[in-house]
């Protein structure tokens, strides 16, 4: 494996983590919205990045790309408030999946593998570097 190869495959890991750290922010800050659909109001459903193999040619290794961006299977909550504007007749309110906690989780998470890969480009540029070198 050639040091290009390990900075695309860094470039890659980046590049979807980055996508992920943006789904998770706008998952925060959209936990509160509320979606009009056929008349109806509905809390917002929070947003997973499902990840996919990128493999390099004739490989079996390779980087990491975004396969799709999911809704969360995790289930609406379902809130007692009478008092709501949008309560349904028994008296309760659909609440969003969005979980801060996990989010924050995730987040942290996400954030420490972009700095990993952060680490493995520098090693590689500095490798490389050294490499350039060894002839003189």
């Amino acid at each position: 494996m050639s040091l290009l190869n390990i900075l695309n495959i860094a470039g890659s890991a980046m590049t979807a983590q980055s996508k992920k750290i943006n789904v998770i922010a706008s998952n925060l800050a959209n936990a509160e919205s509320i979606v009009c659909k056929d008349g109806k109001f509905y809390p917002y459903i929070a947003k997973k990045v499902i990840f996919k193999l990128d493999p390099l040619k004739n490989s079996l290794i390779g980087g990491v790309k975004v396969f799709s961006i999911v809704n969360d299977p995790n289930p609406i909550k379902l809130i007692y408030d009478p008092n709501n504007p949008l309560s349904n007749k028994k008296g309760y309110v659909l609440q969003t999946n969005v979980n801060p906690v996990t989010e924050t989780i995730n987040h942290i998470s996400a954030s420490r593998s972009y700095q990993a890969n952060i680490e493995v480009v520098k090693t590689a540029k500095s490798m490389i570097m050294k490499t350039l070198s060894i002839g003189e």
